[in-house]
């Protein structure tokens, strides 16, 4: 790679801080500005919508409430800010100098760090807030799913911090591919399984099938909601995809709009990665709701894998969360809850479904989906690397992708756009992709 000449931006140019009065004190419900009504969860069997009352066995009360929530904001207790301050809140936005100059592109590229909780990735924003009303509600443990171990990570660091205990099934590859994330767990007191486990039904009928499953986040699921409804004073906790977490996520959003206003630009591209969708929509949401009410001419990408296309190659139909079929049915773009994806490094983006909140908005034409192959994230983590100094998670890799790609583009046709991207976490524990990867023996769409 070529040597990197820094430009003449200055510090304040270059990293756009926020103070601690900065925290937003509400979150942002795009729910109510959704350009279609939002299409109601299915009871599988009678099809009619799913009552509230019905994800009680499932979930803290005030979770489901949200969850369904026709308000525009919902405030955040001071508890939660608290413990925002407390793991890294407010987080910097930093202009990618060395990147633009790498490029030799006319884009500006700015990118939100959420990379500096703890846990190293965006997910602590809704596991805090997960935690905070289930002990609330003296809800005692709660049992969950993870594929790369991030937000297995964020959980426990949350539970531990609020007094409850955790149990998270975590995707069987990942379990083998990022050992140390199951220790970090373990430091915060969550006990970690390897899905399927022989510790549910569901997962015994999976192995009596097929003994060396790899696992998704399918099946892990079903094995977190299955614990959940049989163990006393527990509740399930997601990480993704439904409306009360990707609620809680627009704080980052909220907090960069704020700093864009500082910085004085105006994005012409947010970026983000999605899986589920939740640091995709906690970075866009905000602004993708001015501009649905037109005070907004932001355009909206978000990147996913080649190999788990869920929102370039799935349908929009209805279908279930997990592979037992034991959610609800769900509206949004899917591979089929069946889907088994291929061991990509990515943990976090090998989940058959999108949001249905996003699946939404793809729908109406407001978010355009791309997929990039695993071989072009790793290179654009390690241009990232080599220019800004950090070294980002396989997830995080697919929005650098992308936004490398905008940038090009603009290249291209010499204008000078404003790209955004959502840096959500960092790879410091995903060194065996890398590994891989620099030895020349990684894979397009797999190992």
């Amino acid at each position: 790679m070529q040597t990197v000449q820094p430009t003449s931006a200055g510090a304040s140019d270059v990293k756009i801080l926020l103070d601690r009065d900065d925290l937003p004190k509400a979150w942002y419900n795009i729910l109510p500005d959704l350009p279609a009504p939002f299409p109601p969860y299915l009871h599988p069997g009678t099809k009619e919508p799913v009552p509230p009352q019905a994800f009680e066995p499932l979930f803290p009360k005030e979770l489901i409430r949200q969850e369904m929530s026709p308000n525009h904001t919902e405030p955040i207790p001071e508890e939660i800010r608290e413990a925002y301050y407390r793991f890294g809140r407010p987080t910097p936005l930093y202009r990618a100098t060395r990147l633009e100059a790498f490029l030799k592109t006319p884009a500006k590229i700015y990118y939100k760090r959420e990379d500096l909780s703890p846990v190293g990735s965006h997910k602590p924003n809704t596991a805090i807030a997960q935690a905070y009303f289930a002990a609330k509600e003296g809800i005692e443990a709660y049992a969950t799913e993870t594929g790369a171990g991030q937000w297995g990570s964020a959980l426990a660091l949350a539970t531990n911090y609020f007094g409850m205990r955790a149990k998270v099934f975590m995707v069987r590859v990942s379990y083998d591919q990022k050992p140390y994330r199951k220790y970090v767990m373990r430091l915060y007191g969550a006990e970690v399984i390897p899905s399927p486990s022989d510790r549910t039904n569901i997962g015994k009928k999976i192995l009596a099938q097929d003994p060396n499953h790899p696992g998704s986040l399918g099946v892990a699921i079903s094995e977190a909601i299955e614990t959940a409804v049989t163990s006393p004073n527990t509740r399930y906790s997601l990480g993704s995809v439904l409306n009360h977490v990707l609620l809680h996520q627009t704080v980052i959003g909220l907090e960069a709009q704020k700093q864009f206003e500082l910085a004085d630009v105006t994005p012409d591209f947010m970026v983000g990665s999605v899986g589920g969708g939740s640091n995709f929509a906690g970075f866009t949401y905000p602004t993708l709701g001015e501009r649905i009410h037109g005070r907004s001419e932001t355009r909206f990408i978000a990147v996913e894998p080649t190999s788990v296309p869920s929102m370039t190659k799935g349908r929009y139909e209805y279908d279930f969360g997990d592979t037992g079929e034991m959610t609800p049915l769900v509206k949004m773009h899917t591979l089929g809850h069946t889907f088994v994806p291929p061991r990509i490094h990515a943990g976090g983006l090998r989940y058959h479904g999108t949001a249905a909140t996003l699946s939404v908005l793809l729908d109406a034409g407001l978010v355009e989906p791309r997929a990039v192959d695993q071989l072009s994230t790793f290179q654009a983590g390690e241009i990232f690397a080599k220019t800004e100094g950090l070294i980002p998670a396989p997830e995080t890799c697919h929005a650098i992708r992308g936004a490398i790609d905008l940038a090009l583009e603009a290249k291209k046709k010499d204008e000078e756009t404003v790209i955004a991207f959502n840096y959500s976490g960092h790879g410091l524990l995903d060194i065996e992709g890398y590994a891989q990867y620099l030895a020349g023996t990684l894979g397009s769409n797999g190992h």
